[in-house]
Formats: C-alpha cells, structure tokens, sequence
C-alpha cells in the first residue's frame, strides 16, 4: 500500500500560523515546515511507496517557510518593543484605545 503525499495539513497549519502570526502562529507554521520537509526526504528517498505530487508538497514547504519566517520576524518585533518601550505608556495607549472602542458602540 503506497503512503499519500497530502499536502493540505501542510497548507492548512501554514495559513492559519500566518493567519495567528501575532498570537503564537510559529506553533503552527514552524511544524508544517518540519513535516513538509520530512514528507518530501522520504519520498525522495522511496519513490516507489509514496503516490502524490512532490512538487505539491514542496510548494507547501515553501508557504510553511514564508510564514515561519514571517511569524519569527513578528515575534522578534514584538520582543524588541515590549524591551524597549515604557509599559506603562503601552497599557496608557491600550486603555485609550479601549475606552473608545467602548464609547463608539
């Protein structure tokens, strides 16, 4: 029985780590990555058991390599702000933006 080379779960997990790249979507985009690449040696290394389009699975390699990159760069960004900025002048902004957010419904 040959193994598939499905490259939604890959698709999937990609876009929604971009789709989250603020909240932790390096969780998802980084593994899709990972098991893109696993997938694609695999097939490389056994033609005969996998069935599917290999250049399907690299392009999803490649979607799961633009949003890690992506998600690592936010996270970098959001790291160096919240290091180098006054907080409290953040949570005085966040509460300002809050109280309008409040006042316009």
């Amino acid at each position: 029985m040959k193994k598939q080379l499905n490259p939604t779960l890959v698709y999937v997990l990609s876009i929604l780590g971009f789709l989250c790249c603020c909240i932790g979507g390096a969780f998802l985009s980084i593994p899709a990555y990972f098991i893109a690449n696993n997938k694609i040696k695999d097939a490389e290394l056994n033609p005969d058991d996998y069935e599917g389009s290999l250049k399907a699975m690299k392009i999803a390699k490649i979607v799961a390599l633009v949003s890690s990159i992506i998600n690592l760069i936010v996270l970098i960004r959001i790291i160096y702000i919240l290091t180098t900025s006054d907080l409290d002048e953040l949570q005085r902004v966040f509460e300002e933006a809050f109280e309008q957010a409040k006042q316009q419904q």
